[in-house]
């Protein structure tokens, strides 16, 4: 099965968000193409978590946990989401402000 290209399921996933009442927003742009995509999901501003596309147990795509255990605030999420992208400029990077985040991206990008 072909893989949709990076740069579409972030639009499809802004577009998702903002239609559900939520938001996104890209915090930096990757590889449109094949760009790996980190999520920083928070309901309300509240309760940041980082999860990223990858490979689940048994080898299908799925979102998984990233970054630290705990975030204690903006800086904290900013400097991880940051160090990230140094090291990998094909990365994507999405802030989600939406409840249940992680399922509601899970959903959108096929993952469920």
């Amino acid at each position: 099965m072909a893989r949709l290209a990076s740069g579409v399921m972030v639009s499809a996933l802004i577009r998702a968000a903002e239609q559900a009442g939520g938001s996104a927003m890209v915090l930096a742009k990757g590889d449109p193409t094949a760009g790996g995509i980190l999520l920083l999901t928070m309901d309300r501003g509240t309760n940041p978590r980082f999860f990223e596309r990858g490979l689940g147990p048994g080898g299908e795509p799925a979102l998984i946990p990233a970054g630290p255990a705990i975030i204690t605030g903006d800086q904290d999420a900013g400097d991880y989401w940051q160090r990230r992208h140094a090291r990998d400029s094909d990365l994507w990077v999405i802030e989600l402000d939406i409840p249940s985040g992680e399922r509601f991206a899970a959903e959108t990008m096929g993952f469920d």
